[in-house]
C-alpha cells in the first residue's frame, strides 16, 4: 500500500513501498503550485508527448532553449561559445515534453580553439553519448545504498569496518553516510595521475583527514573513489559490472556505462585537448584524469550517459525506485536520497548522493527536496518530486578548454524555463501579477482616508532566501509618490516566514500565503501603495504571483484588485492566468 512522502521546508521524508494507481494523483497538472507529497505511481513509464499534453506553457521552455542554441556560438560579453554543443530534455509527470540537440559533438582541433574544417566536424544528436563526470558518483552512491537495503552495509557503520586499510591517520571513526554526504573531512582533490599505477588506491586509503569526521563539508572526489572501493569489496565485483548488472541493466539505460566501446565513437561528444598528461583530443575516454588513471572505472567519474537514459533514472527514483517492474532502490533509500542530512552546514543541503536544493543549477526549480547533481564536463541532472519533473542537460563546455569557463548559466536557464512552464493558478479570479524580474506594481493615489489603511493581499513567493542572499517581495507606501517606506505584513500558510516581516521571500512551500499589513496614515491623505520585488541577480527562484489585492480604512474600500485592476499599474511586471 502506497504511504505518503511529507514535505516540509528543510525535508522530504518518504516511508515504505508504494505502487498502487491510487497510492497518488496520476497527474501533476502541470502546476507549479500543487505539490506532490507522495512518490509517482510505480507503472509511469516514459513516453513523448509535448508541454500542453500536460498543462505546460511551452513559451518559457522555448525561451530558454532559444538561449541555451545562442550560447553554442560567440555571444556579447564572450570571447567563445560557452559550449560546442547540448543536449536537453525534460519530462513532466512522466511525458517526455521536450528533448533537442544544438552545436556540435565534436568542433575543435586543439586546445587553442582551432576549428576544424566543417565536413570534420560533427553534428550533437539528440543521442549523443557524454562524459557525465561526476553524475557518476550517484550511481557509486546508488550501489552502495542497495547493500545497504540488502543488509551488507550499515550505514552508520565505519568505513573501515569494509576497508581496513582506510582506517589509519585519524579515518578510524569515518563512517559510510559520512562519504555519502562529504562530511568525512577528507580534501577535496587528489592527483592519483602523478603516482605509479600500484600507488593510486593505496595513496587514498592512507590519505589524512584535513577536519574531524562529520565537522565540516568538503565536497571531495576522495569521499567516492573509497565508496566506490567499498562497494567492489563488498559485492566481490567491479564497479563496472556492479553497475550493469544492478543499475543500468534493469533500467534499460542500454547507453549508459564506463568505458564505451570503439564502435560508439561516432555517438560520444569529444571534451578537452589535453597536454598535461598528454592525451590530446579526449573523446571516448573518461575526461577526468584521475578516473582515466584507474582504468576509467571509478567512483567519482567514468559514467558515460545519454540524455534519454539519464531521464530514465531520474524517472525510476520519481516512482520511489522502480521502473518497468524493475526495483533498484527501496523507498526508504531513495527517501535517504532527498533527505537533507546536512542542516548543520547551511547552504550544502545534502541527501545519500544527491545534492539538494542548489539553486546556482536548480533555478525555480530548487527547493529542500529538489534532488540533483553536476558533471564538470558541464552535464546536470535536476529531479523535483513536488513537479514529478526531470531536467537533463548535457554540455561538452570542456572541449576544447576548461578555461573556457562554466555552463551554469544554461544549467539556470532550462531549471528556470521548466519551472515557469508550471502553472500558478491565480489565488482569485482569472489573473494575478507576476514578475521575476527587478520592478513594482503601484496603485493610483488612494483616498482622502480617514486613518490608518488595512492592506490584504495573496502572494506565491519563490524567491532565493539563503546562505547566497535575500530576494524580497517588500510592500511599500508613501504619501508624495517619492519618498517610500516598507509596510510591516504579517503572512500565513504553508513555509511563510514567523510573525511581523518588512520583506517576503523563501522558497519550498509552493503555497499561497495570506498577507496583511497597516499603514499608518493622517486623515485627510492620500496614500499609494506598490509591491516591489527585488532580486539580486545572480540566483532566482520561479517568481513571485501576487493576487486579491485590498485595502481600506475604517469607513471604506479604498481599491479592490479585482475589480480595480486599472489602477494597478505595472513596471516589469505582467498580469497572467498562470
Amino acid at each position: 500500500m502506497g504511504r505518503t512522502i511529507l514535505a516540509a521546508v528543510a525535508l522530504l521524508s518518504v516511508t515504505a513501498l508504494a505502487g498502487s494507481a491510487t497510492a497518488s494523483p496520476s497527474h501533476a497538472d502541470g502546476r507549479f503550485d500543487r505539490p506532490q507529497h507522495e512518490f509517482a505511481p510505480s507503472a509511469t513509464v516514459l513516453r513523448d508527448g509535448s508541454p500542453t499534453d500536460v498543462g505546460l506553457d511551452p513559451a518559457p521552455i522555448d525561451a530558454a532553449l532559444q538561449q541555451i542554441a545562442a550560447w553554442t556560438e560567440k555571444t556579447p560579453g564572450r570571447d567563445h561559445p560557452m559550449y560546442a554543443g547540448a543536449v536537453s530534455l525534460l519530462v513532466h509527470d512522466g511525458v517526455v515534453v521536450h528533448r533537442d540537440a544544438v552545436g556540435k559533438e565534436l568542433r575543435y582541433a586543439d586546445g587553442k580553439g582551432t576549428e576544424l574544417p566543417a565536413d570534420q566536424q560533427e553534428p550533437m544528436r539528440t543521442d549523443t553519448i557524454f562524459d557525465a563526470a561526476s553524475i557518476s558518483k550517484l550511481f557509486t552512491s546508488i550501489a552502495a545504498l542497495q547493500l545497504v537495503d540488502a543488509g551488507a552495509v550499515d550505514l552508520g557503520a565505519p568505513v573501515a569496518d569494509y576497508l581496513p586499510e582506510f582506517g589509519v591517520n585519524g579515518k578510524q571513526g569515518i563512517t559510510v553516510e559520512q562519504l555519502l554526504t562529504h562530511t568525512s573531512g577528507l580534501q577535496a582533490e587528489v592527483q592519483l595521475w602523478k603516482l605509479p599505477p600500484e600507488q593510486r588506491i593505496p595513496s587514498v586509503m592512507q590519505l589524512t583527514p584535513e577536519h574531524p569526521p562529520g565537522t565540516n563539508y568538503t565536497y571531495a572526489d576522495p569521499n567516492m573513489i573509497t565508496l566506490g572501493v567499498l562497494v567492489q569489496r563488498v559485492t566481490g565485483e567491479p564497479l563496472d559490472r556492479v553497475v550493469a548488472e544492478r543499475i543500468t541493466g534493469p533500467l534499460g539505460m542500454r547507453d549508459t556505462g564506463y568505458n564505451p566501446p570503439a564502435s560508439e565513437l561516432h555517438r560520444i561528444a569529444a571534451t578537452e585537448f589535453q597536454a598535461d598528461p598528454p592525451r590530446g583530443m579526449v573523446r571516448g575516454q573518461v575526461h577526468d584524469e584521475n578516473a582515466w588513471s584507474l582504468g576509467g572505472v571509478a567512483g567519482q567519474a567514468g559514467i558515460f550517459s545519454t540524455a534519454d537514459d539519464l531521464a530514465t533514472l531520474g524517472q525510476a527514483l520519481l516512482n520511489g525506485g522502480t521502473y518497468q517492474g524493475n526495483r533498484i532502490l527501496s523507498e526508504d533509500a531513495v527517501t535517504k536520497m532527498l533527505t537533507n542530512f546536512n542542516g548543520a552546514f547551511p547552504g550544502n543541503a545534502h541527501g545519500l548522493g544527491f545534492e539538494l536544493d542548489q539553486r546556482w543549477y536548480m533555478a525555480g526549480l530548487s527547493a529542500p527536496h529538489t534532488a540533483g547533481h553536476t558533471g564538470y564536463t558541464g552535464t546536470s541532472l535536476v529531479i523535483d518530486p513536488l513537479s514529478r519533473t526531470v531536467a537533463v542537460l548535457l554540455t561538452n563546455r570542456v572541449h576544447p578548454s576548461r578555461d573556457w569557463g562554466s555552463n551554469n548559466a544554461a544549467r539556470q536557464a532550462l531549471a528556470q524555463g521548466m519551472a515557469q512552464a508550471l502553472a500558478v493558478r491565480p489565488e482569485f479570479g482569472s489573473d494575478s501579477w507576476f514578475t521575476d524580474r527587478a520592478g513594482t506594481v503601484t496603485t493610483d493615489p488612494l483616498g482622502p482616508v480617514s486613518g490608518p489603511v488595512q492592506v490584504s493581499f495573496s502572494a506565491f513567493v519563490d524567491t532565493q532566501r539563503d546562505a547566497d542572499g535575500v530576494d524580497p517581495l517588500l510592500l511599500e507606501s508613501s504619501v508624495d509618490g517619492k519618498n517610500w517606506q516598507p509596510v510591516p505584513v504579517r503572512a500565513t500558510g504553508p513555509g511563510a516566514p514567523e510573525g511581523v516581516q518588512q520583506q517576503l521571500a523563501g522558497s519550498g512551500h509552493r503555497s499561497w500565503w495570506k498577507v496583511r499589513g497597516s499603514v499608518a496614515a493622517e486623515p485627510g491623505q492620500r496614500v499609494l501603495l506598490r509591491w516591489r520585488y527585488a532580486p539580486d541577480g545572480q540566483y532566482t527562484g520561479r517568481g513571485v504571483n501576487v493576487d486579491g489585492i485590498l485595502a481600506a480604512d475604517r469607513n471604506a474600500t479604498l481599491l479592490d484588485g479585482e475589480t480595480q485592476a486599472d489602477r494597478l499599474h505595472p513596471d516589469n511586471w505582467t498580469s497572467t492566468d498562470r
